[in-house]
C-alpha cells in the first residue's frame, strides 16, 4: 500500500444527507470504513446518536452523525453528498469554502440544478444554466475530481441487505476506484465508468419514465403497457439525453436500463409513486404536501419539457406529463394521446 492509500485508510468517510438513500449508503460505507454522516437538522442527529435508528434504519456502530459540515470537510477526504437536487447547490456554497483540491465527491443525487425563475413560459430559456450535480459541485468549490453513483438502488433493499449493484462514474479512474474500494461489498457490486454526463443524466431522466408508470399501474394496467411504456421511454431518455452531451453507452447499461426497469416497476420508487397516486385522482399539491423526501422526476419534467422545446427533440411522454403536472391533463386522456402518437420505428437511435 502506498503513502497516499494509508493515508485515506485512515482517514473517515463523509455522508452529506441523511434521508433514506444517503443513510443507506452511510451504513454500506460503514461495512468498510468509519463513517461521518451529516444531517441538516440538529435534532434528528441528537435523536440518531441516542437511538442509533434513522426512520426505519438501524445505523451501523461505525456512523457517527454530525450537524456540521465544517467538520465533514476537515475529517474527511472522500465525501459522498446524497441531497436533493433543489437544496444540493446551497449546500455546496457552505461546503464549498471549505474544502481543498484534495477532497473527492461522489454524488448519489437524481436531479438536475436549474434557476426556477426562469422555468416560466414568458423566460427566455438558457440550456447552458441546466447543471448536473457534478456540474455544480465544481461551480461551488475548488474540487475537481468529481464522480457520481447511480444505478438500480432502491434505498429500502439496499437497506434490507438486498444484493445490488450501482456505477461510480468519474472522468478520473482513481475517483472510480476509490469509489469501488470504499463501497464494494459481497452483496453490493460496483461497476466504473467513464462517461460522468451520461450516466449522471440516465440517472435523472429514468424518473420522468418511472413517473409514467406509476400512472400506468394506477390505472390498472399490466406488463405490456409497461413494456411499452419502458422501451418507448428508454427512447425518449436518449434523446434527450443526447442533446444534453450524453452518450447512448450510458443509457443501455446498469445506470440507464437498469435503474430504469427498477423503478418502472416498485412502489418503493418515489417518482413511481407520485404517478400511481396521480392516476387514483390527487393532485400534485395533495401529493407533494404528504411526501417525505423530494420526487426528483416531478422538477426533472419541468426541465426537460423547455429543454425539448428549445431543440425540438421529440419527448411526448415528458411533454404529456407536463400537461398532467402543470396543466389540466386527466391521466387517463394521457394514454389514449400517447397510444395514438405516430412512432414509426421501434428504435431511431443507433
Amino acid at each position: 500500500m502506498d503513502m497516499v492509500s494509508k493515508r485515506k485508510s485512515k482517514k473517515l468517510v463523509g455522508v452529506i444527507g441523511a434521508g433514506s438513500f444517503g443513510t443507506a449508503v452511510a451504513n454500506i460505507l460503514a461495512e468498510n470504513r468509519d463513517v461521518l454522516l451529516y444531517a441538516r437538522n440538529p435534532e434528528l442527529v441528537e435523536a440518531m446518536k441516542t437511538s442509533r435508528q434513522n426512520g426505519h434504519q438501524s445505523l451501523s456502530n461505525r456512523i457517527h452523525p454530525t450537524n456540521e459540515l465544517t467538520e465533514v470537510a476537515d475529517e474527511c477526504e472522500v465525501i459522498f453528498p446524497v441531497v436533493s437536487s433543489s437544496g444540493f447547490r446551497d449546500m455546496m456554497s457552505q461546503l464549498g469554502p471549505h474544502l481543498h483540491p484534495y477532497h473527492i465527491l461522489i454524488h448519489g443525487t437524481k436531479g438536475l440544478d436549474f434557476p426556477n425563475g426562469q422555468l416560466g413560459k414568458k423566460k427566455k430559456f438558457d440550456p447552458d444554466k441546466i447543471r448536473t450535480m457534478s456540474q455544480v459541485i465544481t461551480d461551488e468549490s475548488v474540487v475537481v475530481r468529481v464522480g457520481c453513483l447511480a444505478g438500480p438502488n432502491l434505498a429500502k433493499e439496499l437497506a434490507d441487505k438486498q444484493p445490488a449493484a450501482t456505477v461510480v462514474a468519474s472522468h478520473f479512474d482513481e475517483v472510480i476506484k476509490e469509489g469501488q474500494r470504499l463501497l464494494r461489498s459481497d452483496r453490493f457490486r460496483v461497476y466504473g465508468n467513464e462517461d460522468l454526463m451520461g450516466i449522471e443524466l440516465a440517472g435523472v431522466l429514468k424518473n420522468i419514465i418511472a413517473i409514467a408508470a406509476g400512472g400506468l399501474s394506477g390505472l390498472g394496467f399490466g406488463e405490456n403497457a409497461r413494456a411499452l411504456l419502458v422501451s418507448r421511454g428508454m427512447v425518449e431518455m436518449i434523446h434527450l439525453g443526447k442533446a444534453m452531451g450524453g452518450n447512448v453507452q450510458a443509457f443501455v447499461g446498469l445506470a440507464g436500463i437498469g435503474d430504469l426497469v427498477a423503478t418502472c416497476s416498485s412502489r418503493f420508487s418515489r417518482n413511481f409513486t407520485v404517478g400511481y397516486r396521480l392516476a387514483q385522482g390527487e393532485t400534485l399539491e395533495e401529493i407533494n404536501a404528504t411526501m417525505e423526501e423530494t420526487a426528483e422526476g416531478i422538477n426533472t419534467v419541468r426541465i426537460m419539457k423547455r429543454l425539448a422545446d428549445y431543440y425540438k427533440v421529440r419527448a411526448p411522454i415528458t411533454s404529456t406529463l407536463f400537461d398532467i403536472l402543470y396543466g389540466d391533463l386527466k391521466v387517463e386522456e394521457a394514454l389514449q394521446y400517447l397510444m395514438k402518437f405516430p412512432f414509426h420505428q421501434d428504435i431511431d437511435f443507433l
